[in-house]
């Protein structure tokens, strides 16, 4: 059994062994966020083609919408189920192995869709991969967590955020360059391509399985019985998981409602000034591809930024101060952003303080969930917090085919962008639910936290 804490430190106070832990975690969240968006890059060419249908027919471009609706919605439905029960596995078979199961689940998940002769089949490739990615990011956060040094659980979890705007920074890089570039005369065949490059996390979970061993903590109770999702809500956990259910729910409303409608929206904007200067269809396509690009980049860039603050604002305010600044940013940023008339180059910049504030309070979660619970608990508890929320974002995917295909599908757009603010107010009003764990160390055994 490796040490967690011996070596030579380096860096933030950790020992290579420590950053080896990190970077592992880093990688399975940033694949997994990678793999997870891996279709909505390919729907327009691998919709078509699974139907039989001519690509960019206007019959294509409609069964295109309807089934990135539907298996956007199966996939936040399977990653929930996949986060709450396999986060029950990890504390009863350990991190590790818990990791390299589901990276290996999204993986093969992901490449297998390449070969796909059917929607059926897709759906079925999509379902595995959904489970595992909803499963990792339980076990790399309470990896992470019960390894680094406590003075360093802020930096460390913060740290591990920052693979998923990167995460999605890569996506869209593989489909453009594998699509966009080496096959762009091949669309039937560029995005099953693009599916295959999902095997990469394949190799990086041998390479946890060879240097990364379990943590410690989870070794010295690895003997105790193991708990069930039921005990989340006895009297001895139920605060610590409303506190971080509460605070996770609001942050996934507001993220999935962003991220399924600011790319849609740039792209008829982008569609309305091609009309407007009469261009040609190859430069309105050209438009329309840049704006959705740059309202993405925004957001991506404004949420990679966000996630690294909260590194100071959790370790010199707390945590709970931490969310009343995410949230009262958001519900300003969203306001700001939606309300007035912006000229389009104007609101992609904006995206960057919504990015900011919705996507960067995630970078909180990976260390503030797993310091609600006790180390037999820990990754049952996170695992559940986080991921129970997506239930209800599922949602925002059938929304989005409604509003799209409605009339004036803009303003309804601008409307429920808008409208996400109020969820933002929603969570300071629930802020009284929050526990505050600044300066504790984590917890091994279950026992009373006074806040």
């Amino acid at each position: 059994m490796v040490n967690d804490d011996t070596g030579k430190r380096s860096c933030l106070d950790m020992t290579g062994y420590q950053w080896t832990v990190l970077l592992a975690a880093w990688l399975g969240w940033g694949f997994d966020v990678f793999d997870g968006l891996l279709f909505n890059y390919v729907a327009p060419n691998c919709v078509p083609t699974l139907l039989g249908l001519r690509i960019g027919s206007p019959e294509a471009k409609a069964a295109t919408l309807q089934w990135v609706g539907i298996l956007t919605a199966l996939l936040l439905v399977f990653w929930a189920v996949g986060g709450i029960l396999i986060g029950r596995v990890c504390d009863k078979i350990g991190r590790t192995r818990t990791l390299l199961i589901t990276m290996g689940m999204y993986a093969l998940g992901t490449a297998a869709c390449a070969a796909a002769p059917n929607m059926a089949v897709l759906i079925a490739c999509r379902i595995v991969a959904a489970l595992g990615i909803g499963g990792e990011w339980a076990a790399g956060a309470a990896m992470v967590a019960e390894v680094v040094p406590e003075k360093r659980r802020v930096e460390a979890g913060a740290l591990l955020y920052t693979s998923a705007p990167l995460g999605l920074f890569l996506a869209q890089f593989v489909d453009k360059t594998i699509s966009g570039v080496v096959l762009k005369g091949s669309p039937e065949t560029s995005w099953r391509f693009v599916f295959l490059c999902g095997l990469v996390p394949a190799a990086v979970a041998l390479i946890v399985r060879l240097f990364v061993k379990e943590p410690e903590r989870w070794s010295r109770v690895a003997d105790i019985v193991h708990p069930s999702l039921r005990e989340l809500f006895s009297r001895d956990h139920l605060r610590f998981t409303l506190s971080g259910l509460s605070m996770a729910v609001v942050a996934l409303l507001m993220w999935w409602t962003n991220n399924a409608f600011m790319p849609s929206m740039a792209g008829f904007l982008g569609q309305l000034e091609a009309a407007k200067q009469h261009l040609t269809p190859a430069s309105a396509t050209a438009l329309v591809t840049g704006w959705r690009t740059d309202a993405n980049t925004w957001f991506n860039l404004g949420g990679l930024v966000g996630t690294l603050l909260t590194i100071p604002v959790a370790k010199h305010m707390g945590r709970r101060p931490m969310f009343v600044v995410y949230l009262l940013v958001s519900a300003v940023s969203i306001f700001l952003t939606y309300g007035p008339a912006w000229p389009p180059d104007v609101r992609f910049k904006l995206y960057g303080l919504v990015g900011l504030s919705v996507f960067g309070m995630f970078g909180s979660f990976t260390f503030y969930l797993p310091e609600l619970f006790p180390t037999r608990l820990r990754a049952t508890g996170a695992g559940f917090c986080y991921n129970a929320g997506r239930f209800m974002t599922a949602a925002m995917a059938i929304a989005v085919v409604i509003v799209i295909s409605g009339k004036e599908p803009v303003g309804m757009m601008m409307k429920i962008l808008f409208g996400t603010g109020f969820i933002a107010v929603l969570g300071l009003l629930l802020l009284p639910l929050v526990v505050e764990t600044r300066g504790r160390e984590l917890l091994d055994e279950a026992r009373t936290m006074v806040t």
